[in-house]
């Protein structure tokens, strides 16, 4: 029998103490937790914020900066410190940890994201727990994972998790924002993340944060579309993570997994892949897809964007995105419909084997 696999997230406001370096007692009190499930055979995978909040705190910077450089330098020298605040931590049970700084480009290769999972495999087979961030210091502005939260759910769904736990300030997604509203309430369980759902989560309340309420919601979109339960509780609350794993009523909202989830290689296509373009299409063909179809040339309106063949492609229709695959014509191939040149017209363009339906 497979081992249960746990992926923990921990957010910059949780990570730092108010001095702006790592908050000691709380990662040592986590470590407790994580060590107990891990004597119990779960294997973890920590996703842990913090690097730039600690090192402006470290460089004696106030307030965030705005310039991508001066972000990146402070990632650099507050990253070591985080992971070494995780390994002394840890280290008193006995647990390795091994630090693993991923960017797009390790996710959205197939060959690469491949590679990443059988290092997360090999990693986990030995006992240690990998603490994962993104390769802020070096991060492309233009291609960033964003968040640490979206970060998560794909490592989620990457080392095949059966639950993430997404870790903050606030026990839970709330009705309304609890510190404006006195009728804010604790939503315990969603089984459909909608679009009320999304209207009651913001942006980020926090001077050291990029993430928020909205960013959670994302992620745990991501992971529940792989089968994957997400929850979201208060990282201070004492023996949350532990709590959660027993099923012992610790405060939080909580994600169920899809019943259908994708297939592993559809998660990646959906979630994992960067779009290189979009491919307008006609109703019948929208339909069509729908009924598991592949995507053929006579139903392509418009192809926008420069892709190649295997590039990501979003598929609307009437302005809605509605399907997401990978594209079996180049665009320039495709601009010969567009421009009237005589094609093919049952050429695929996308087959429903690299396409997955996102409504």
């Amino acid at each position: 029998m497979a081992e249960r696999v746990l992926v923990v997230k921990l957010g910059s406001t949780s990570v730092t103490a108010a001095h702006g370096g790592p908050d000691v007692a709380l990662l040592a009190s986590l470590s407790g937790q994580l060590a107990l499930l891990r004597s119990r055979g779960t294997r973890v995978v920590i996703v842990s914020s913090g690097a730039v909040a600690t090192g402006l705190s470290t460089l004696g910077v106030t307030s965030r900066p705005t310039d991508m450089a001066t972000l990146q330098a402070a990632s650099a020298v507050g990253q070591h410190q985080v992971v070494r605040s995780w390994q002394d931590a840890l280290a008193t049970h006995g647990i390795h940890v091994g630090q693993v700084l991923l960017d797009p480009a390790d996710l959205f290769s197939r060959r690469q994201y491949l590679l990443a999972r059988r290092t997360f495999g090999a990693l986990l087979e030995l006992g240690v727990i990998p603490v994962v961030n993104e390769n802020d210091a070096v991060a492309d502005e233009e291609i960033r994972f964003g968040d640490n939260d979206r970060l998560a759910a794909l490592v989620a769904v990457l080392v095949g998790a059966d639950r993430l736990v997404l870790l903050t300030d606030t026990p839970g997604l709330f009705t309304a924002d609890p510190a404006t509203s006195g009728a804010a309430t604790l939503i315990d369980e969603v089984t459909e993340i909608d679009h009320q759902l999304e209207a009651a989560a913001g942006g980020s309340s926090s001077a050291v944060g990029t993430g928020g309420m909205a960013s959670k919601l994302a992620a745990a979109r991501v992971a529940t579309w792989s089968g994957i339960e997400t929850v979201i509780a208060d990282a201070r609350d004492d023996g949350v993570v532990v709590r959660l794993e027993d099923g012992t009523g610790a405060t939080s909202t909580t994600f169920r997994a899809r019943e259908r989830p994708l297939p592993a290689r559809k998660a990646w296509i959906a979630f994992a892949t960067a779009s290189r373009g979009r491919l307008v299409v006609d109703e019948g063909a929208r339909r069509a897809l729908r009924d598991g179809a592949s995507l053929l040339l006579a139903g392509v309106l418009a192809a926008e964007g420069d892709f190649g063949v295997g590039d990501a492609v979003e598929v609307t229709a009437a302005g809605a995105l509605f399907a997401k695959g990978l594209a079996r014509c180049a665009s320039s191939e495709l601009a010969r419909r567009v421009d009237g040149t005589p094609a093919p017209r049952d050429v695929v363009v996308v087959h429903h084997d690299d396409l997955v339906a996102l409504d």
